[in-house]
């Protein structure tokens, strides 16, 4: 019933036309300036906010060589300011300097390859370790992140995708200041301070997230195989060799380059009073410097020459992987594909497990994913499968190669194709019902389409899908020359030493 009642309370909402005007009456939209735009919603039902920062910038941004450099500014955005986080800045600068100036001792000394002393090398290094624990005398920990709890912050997080970075949280609305002020504070006076211990921490975010999970190591190389040249390709945390000689220069570099007022989109909602956030904004944000927006990524994936395989060798559960490359997010038939995924694998009515898992019995998990990694470039619709006990990789890429070919001789039945995009309408209820999803939304669907009320034309796109689209987006990318498939498999048994016939 309370499903209901929401559903009858938010659809209005959803709806293109005039209800779309009524929403609208919600809304408030300024530019400051220097290109920092602002999307503020009220909703006075509670007297909360929530901030969503959406910097248009994330890991495919990575220069070469220094894959993880995206998600280690993320990290650095928690360590505090000039006056957030240390004990003592002033001497914390020269500390910092200290550090700089050791490492580029050290790598001196490496990058002279062969001829390189070990032994000066080795010396370098104590010297850079006795530097960075000095400079560690200076910090006080978690301080930025322990004034926003105490004020009464939740949810306080970030995450760095290949497409973008996101910052969020929410606070009482009568903290709503507090919340200019240190959102301000960390984009107009970063310090970067302990990086270098943050990156021994992204590197264990790396171990254990890749190195000792079975199915981060069969991801990591699907999409180094899947593609060649864009940078999907490289893991959105880095590659450990280039993580571990990340250094804190580049982390600036990269800041300046990216976070500037006309890559970024902070969107509000809740108990927010629009005319009051508008003074903060122009007080707090307004003295960030306008700066050149950052290139477009240029790198384009060539086409697929043909079928794509990848086997990893572990001691684990089998695991496949199954991707066939198709357009980006602006693709005239997006929509289709999110139909396309719920009715192959969206609950016990789902296609995928009612063949695979409820009735051949060989696999325990079937699942779908329409854009992967991400939707602003070229991406991949996949298929992840996970064999039962006693069923093979081989045996459940031929049940879904099986399964495939007859979705694309078969029209879709009109039933079902309600059933899921009622199924999709409902999930973006459930996250607009809330002040976080709301402003997550607004953010990505501006940033991503110019326009935030795309948001709501979507939603009327999924109404649109035919079975005949269905059929014919099926028919068109679920073919072998788009395809790259990964697997897990036991590595091969070695000879026994001094094996061979007697």
């Amino acid at each position: 019933m309370r499903a209901w009642r929401l559903c009858t309370i938010l659809l209005p909402l959803l709806l293109p036309a005039q209800d779309l005007k009524e929403f609208e009456k919600k809304v408030t939209e300024f530019t400051l300036p220097n290109g920092l735009h602002f999307i503020l919603v009220e909703r006075h039902e509670a007297p909360v906010v929530s901030f969503h920062t959406y910097v248009n910038a994330g890991s495919v941004n990575d220069p070469s060589g220094e894959t993880g450099i995206a998600h280690m500014f993320e990290h650095m955005a928690f360590k505090g300011t000039e006056t957030i986080g240390t004990r003592d800045w002033p001497a914390e600068r020269k500390a910092l300097d200290a550090v700089d100036e050791a490492y580029d001792r050290l790598e001196a000394e490496r990058n002279r390859g062969p001829k390189a002393d070990q032994n000066r090398s080795e010396v370098l290094e104590t010297d850079l370790k006795m530097a960075i624990d000095q400079a560690q005398t200076f910090v006080e920990p978690n301080e930025y992140t322990r004034i926003i709890e105490e004020n009464g912050g939740l949810d306080m997080n970030a995450r760095t995708s290949l497409d973008s970075t996101e910052y969020f949280y929410s606070l009482p609305s009568n903290r709503i200041e507090l919340w200019f002020l240190m959102e301000s504070e960390r984009f107009l006076h970063p310090v970067f301070r302990e990086f270098y211990k943050e990156r021994d921490v992204v590197m264990e975010e790396h171990r254990m997230s890749v190195e000792s999970r079975p199915n981060g190591r069969l991801l990591e190389d699907f999409l180094a195989t899947a593609f060649a040249a864009h940078p999907y390709r490289n893991p959105g945390g880095g590659w450990p060799s280039d993580i571990v000689n990340l250094r804190r220069a580049e982390a600036r570099r990269f800041f300046e380059k990216y976070y500037v007022p006309g890559n970024m989109t902070i969107a509000i909602a809740g108990d927010v009073n629009p005319a009051q956030a508008r003074r903060m904004a122009e007080r707090y944000f307004g003295p960030l410097p306008a700066r050149p927006l950052p290139p477009l990524l240029h790198t384009q994936e060539p086409p697929q020459p043909g079928p794509k395989t990848a086997v990893v060798n572990l001691a684990a559960q089998p695991l496949l992987v199954v991707g066939y490359k198709r357009p980006d997010q602006y693709y005239k038939d997006d929509a289709a594909f999110d139909i396309v995924s719920l009715l192959l694998s969206s609950g016990r009515t789902s296609l995928l497990y009612k063949e695979l898992v409820q009735e051949k019995r060989i696999a325990q998990v079937a699942q779908t994913g329409a854009t992967y990694p991400d939707g602003r470039y070229p991406n991949l619709f996949v298929f992840f499968l996970a064999p039962a006990m006693g069923h093979g990789v081989e045996e459940n890429q031929k049940a879904l190669d099986d399964l495939l070919a007859r979705f694309q001789a078969t029209r879709v039945d009109e039933a079902a194709l309600r059933r899921v995009k009622t199924k999709l309408r409902a999930g973006v209820i459930r996250q607009l019902a809330s002040n976080p999803g709301l402003a997550s939304l607004l953010a990505t669907y501006y940033v991503g389409f110019g326009d935030w009320r795309r948001l709501f034309t979507d939603l009327a796109a999924y109404d649109r899908v035919t079975a005949a689209d269905v059929q014919r987006i099926a028919q068109h990318y679920f073919v072998a020359v788009n395809r790259t498939v990964a697997y897990i498999a036991q590595p091969p048994v070695a000879a026994p030493a001094g094996g061979g016939r007697q």
